[in-house]
């Protein structure tokens, strides 16, 4: 199939701003409880809509008094918290523009993205953002005013707009219009400098609404329940933006947690006990390690993984069933998965917060068999796809009818093609106007309303859209092979010891790969074995610690032809971080960036 479209839903288009519904939904029903917000003491409290309304409104009157103006552009750069989200919300009621800038971006990211966007304030979280771009600052002729959230900028802004009347506020807050612009994304991009996409008000709205109206029954632990999520997504990325507008306008109670760890995440889940999350594969990798490493200190290797078994074959016939393939799990195969759910599944949806029946996965691609994983231990994850283009997702895999391994059918209103070379393109109200003053790159992405993507896919029969890779990232051998590496290196990554794998070989005589260690898994399996710590360089040099990751990618190399296996390959002794420019915010490889910083380690790949 080159194209499918879903049809769009019966939804209202969209009206007024972003703001609005905050205002709205206070005056509805303010007891409602909007928000979770921790207190000093590191407590979760409730947030109604009417105290969040007071907020908003509070701090759009400091804004102006400020000196913030309609249509002008304010920089957020801070993890994901509270104050973000009530940052935003202000800045829209007054319809200014809102530029996210990621907590970790240097100076040089920082000063690029501010000047392109022609920024007039700025909110920072802490000092040490204050200094980033206080030596940028002679570079940034429109700055005019510089905030600080642990300083003291929410309470400075609510003095400061004490004086101003309600109608000042409301006054600006009816003049957004769907077409305003809500925001200037920059894509954190794996390469070159990253381009502005503006995103309107409409597109969010849209994005939001069509979401909620066709997953809102997963939002939900049980019928009739409180929705509620725990947002740890960066919220300088599209992704976790749109979850908190959709949680906003859905009525879905959320907080925030701003490390995307899961040593600081799974307090957090078990506090706050979320009905549903969304988040990247790599959460969903990181529970799953922590449970067979559990497994493994208590002694249960054994039961652990036939329990996981069990749960994959179990998720894979329910879905057959569904699909009309098969006649559903076999009686002893129920009674395994019946026992095993006290046993291990249940545990696992614990440290969870207890409550979890549903979450959404996007970034990246998911593992087939991690997702039956899930679904068959109680937790059922829907993967999707998007960009910030797209104003996140434009594919999901619908709630009724899942089929893992893909990223789903397109949302209602959105269309998918399939062009000639493989390419992915996208139609619908979600996709952006266009890069902030880059028109060769817009004409270049946008065409006829059309979005090309950049990735490769394929539709099924059915519209489900499987990512096979990305234009940029094919590699050609010096022998004319063509090959995605994503395939050989989410396989290597299933190892429980790897963390990251990077494939190379373009312009080569065969291919190889970069290797590094989940420090964590590592540390666990010296102490299974009685092994002695070990400091990074010797654990790269460790024989036993080899042999695992060659049974990796020995494992891997099943997936493709002898000319497109991985010859060989190198452990690094230490990890890709965003912090030394190696991943995206979202934790994509950069390869560019990697290779250069790598390429004495790839020479030698090659040296015979």
């Amino acid at each position: 199939m080159r194209e499918f479209t879903n049809p769009p839903s019966a939804l209202e288009p969209p009206v007024g701003g972003l703001a609005d519904v905050v205002f709205r939904y206070a005056e509805e029903d303010p007891a409602r409880i909007a928000l979770g917000r921790k207190d000093d003491g590191g407590r979760w409290r409730d947030v109604s809509s009417a105290e969040f309304r007071d907020e908003v409104l509070a701090l759009a009157k400091g804004l102006l008094a400020g000196g913030i103006r309609f249509g002008d552009r304010v920089a957020i750069m801070s993890r994901t918290r509270y104050e973000w989200t009530l940052f935003d919300f202000a800045l829209w009621t007054i319809g200014a523009m809102v530029v996210p800038v990621y907590p970790t971006s240097s100076a040089e990211q920082c000063c690029w993205m501010l000047y392109d966007a022609e920024v007039t304030a700025a909110i920072v979280e802490h000092e040490d953002h204050a200094m980033t771009i206080a030596t940028v600052i002679d570079r940034l002729p429109r700055m005019r005013r510089l905030w600080q959230l642990d300083a003291g900028a929410v309470q400075e802004l609510y003095d400061a707009g004490a004086h101003l009347d309600d109608d000042v506020v409301h006054r600006h807050r009816q003049a957004v219009t769907p077409d305003s612009v809500a925001t200037i994304l920059y894509t954190s991009g794996t390469t070159g400098r990253p381009k502005g996409c503006v995103l309107s008000h409409g597109n969010f709205m849209y994005e939001a609404d069509t979401v909620i109206e066709r997953f809102e029954p997963v939002f939900h632990s049980r019928r009739g329940d409180e929705a509620s999520t725990l947002l740890f997504l960066p919220l300088a990325h599209v992704f976790g933006r749109m979850v908190q507008v959709a949680a906003i306008r859905g009525r879905v109670r959320f907080g925030h947690q701003p490390q995307l760890h899961a040593a600081a995440l799974m307090p957090d889940l078990a506090a706050f006990r979320p009905t549903f999350f969304l988040a990247v594969p790599y959460i969903f990798e990181k529970v799953f390690n922590a449970a067979r490493r559990k497994a493994e200190r208590e002694g249960r290797a054994g039961p652990f993984e036939k329990a996981v078994d069990v749960a994959v074959r179990y998720a894979d016939a329910m879905e057959a069933k569904a699909w009309g393939d098969g006649p559903g799990p076999s009686t002893a195969l129920r009674m395994q998965h019946q026992f095993f759910d006290k046993l291990v599944y249940s545990k696992i949806r614990a440290a969870m917060g207890g409550r979890i029946r549903h979450a959404m996965s996007g970034g990246s691609a998911m593992d087939r068999r991690l997702g039956l994983f899930f679904a068959g231990a109680g937790v059922h994850v829907f993967e999707g796809y998007g960009l910030t283009e797209s104003t996140a997702a434009a594919t999901v895999n619908p709630p009724e009818l899942t089929r893992y391994g893909t990223v789903g059918q397109p949302i209602p209103g959105v269309t998918v093609h399939i062009a000639e070379d493989g390419e992915i393109w996208l139609r619908g109200t979600n996709v952006f106007e266009g890069y902030l003053n880059n028109p060769e790159a817009t004409d270049a992405t946008l065409d006829d309303g059309w979005l090309a993507t950049g990735d490769l896919g394929s539709l099924d029969e059915d519209g489900y859209l499987t990512i096979t890779g990305r234009k940029k990232e094919i590699l050609v051998t010096s022998g004319g092979k063509s090959l995605s590496p994503g395939v050989l290196e989410e396989r290597v990554r299933d190892h429980p010891l790897v963390n990251q794998c990077i494939v190379v070989g373009n312009d080569r005589p065969y291919v190889a790969a970069l290797v590094t260690l989940d420090q964590e898994a590592v540390e666990h399996w010296l102490t299974m074995r009685g092994k002695p710590a070990m400091s990074p360089a010797e654990l790269v040099r460790d024989a036993d610690l080899e042999a695992e990751v060659r049974r990796a990618v020995v494992t891997a190399n099943t997936l493709v032809s002898q000319a497109e296996s991985i010859r060989t390959f190198r452990i690094l002794a230490q990890p890709f971080t965003e912090e030394h420019g190696l991943l995206t915010p979202s934790l994509k490889l950069k390869r560019r960036a990697i290779e250069k910083a790598y390429e004495d380690e790839v020479d030698m790949l090659y040296r015979a």
